[in-house]
């Protein structure tokens, strides 16, 4: 599927977001597996899955682009601590620009233009109707801080983090739809730091085998993994800020609305090591289905009912799901009845 955004839909109040036929196909389901551990699981960030894949190219602009850059400025509006840079991330920011401004450019030549001459640098974004001229590496040039600017134009939350003393810190962020963290409370901590909610995997010995591979990481040599989670609604912003506003969202779900309400939130995280300032940028692209999308595809529901029914208690309360996930398993039962 090419890139054809739609009309801006909502991801908060009267919830309009829905996946086309195209956007349902190319889902990055998370499972591949009928049990789920977390794990490191990491494998190069190559193109794979056919033209129009989720992961054809590094960054993945889609239907839902107008949406989220929607919803990305209105939770700026409210809340403008949601991006912020150390002082000594300056250079990891333009790094930043030049790594996304590059690839858009080069992978979606119909919607992004770039033009270098030396240092001057002028950027088009034909999506959002914006023409940037602009000195690189002079903060001063740009409309907004380096991290805000382009992280206004690009899908998914964006950490990233400085590597020192053989190990990663979080200085910087542009973070506004998480699942359940906050850049403010995280920011400035150590990679252990960062991780110390997440259950069982630290006894597994999981972080330590993590950091390390991650401190290896070349320039050029990007790497992903796949996380998920679920929620209550196409709600992007889960963060704790706005926890008044959807944590009692999860006692609404019915047997009765159960596949409609709950949406199976997976993210694709890249991790790039940056030319300059030798920092790794954290992308964190989110992708919302719902289960009565999801069934669709029979053997999707096949797995996720296996994968529901065996997960481990502490994952369970740890992804939020205690309330709702009972009905989660019987409604995904009627499309295994060969398990």
């Amino acid at each position: 599927m090419r890139v054809a955004p739609k009309e801006i839909q909502t991801f908060r109040d009267d919830f309009t977001y829905s996946n086309s036929p195209e956007a349902i196909q190319r889902f990055p389901f998370p499972f591949p597996e009928d049990d789920y551990r977390y794990s490191v699981n990491m494998e190069p960030h190559t193109p794979k899955g056919g033209e129009g894949s989720a992961y054809e190219h590094f960054i993945d602009v889609d239907e839902h682009y107008l949406s989220e850059m929607k919803e990305r400025s209105l939770v700026l509006k409210e809340m403008p601590h949601r991006c912020l840079a150390m002082e000594h991330m300056d250079l990891a920011c333009w790094d930043m620009i030049e790594r996304c401004m590059v690839t858009m450019s080069e992978d979606y030549p119909k919607h992004f233009k770039l033009e270098r001459n030396g240092e001057n640098w002028t950027w088009e974004n034909k999506l959002l109707n914006q023409k940037d001229e602009f000195v690189f590496g002079d903060s001063s040039t740009l409309p907004l801080p380096p991290m805000e600017y382009i992280g206004r134009q690009v899908q998914g939350d964006f950490a990233l983090l400085d590597q020192r003393e053989g190990d990663l810190f979080l200085d910087a962020g542009i973070i506004t739809c998480p699942a359940d963290w906050s850049l403010a409370f995280d920011a400035g901590m150590n990679f252990t730091e960062w991780h110390g909610p997440v259950p069982m995997a630290h006894s597994e010995g999981i972080f330590e085998r993590a950091l390390k591979y991650l401190t290896a990481i070349q320039v050029g040599k990007p790497v992903r993994r796949m996380n998920w989670t679920m929620t209550v609604n196409a709600r992007m912003d889960t963060s704790p800020e706005t926890y008044h506003e959807w944590g009692h969202e999860r006692t609404s779900v019915t047997p009765e609305n159960v596949a409609e309400k709950v949406y199976l939130r997976v993210e694709l995280q890249v991790l790039d090591r940056m030319p300059r300032s030798n920092a790794l940028m954290f992308s964190i692209r989110t992708y919302l289905m719902s289960l009565e999308d999801i069934v669709t595809n029979p053997e999707w529901a096949k797995r996720m009912h296996r994968v529901m029914k065996t997960l481990p208690a502490p994952l369970i309360d740890y992804k939020g799901l205690t309330r709702y996930h009972g009905m989660v398993v019987e409604y995904l039962s009627q499309f295994d009845k060969a398990n």
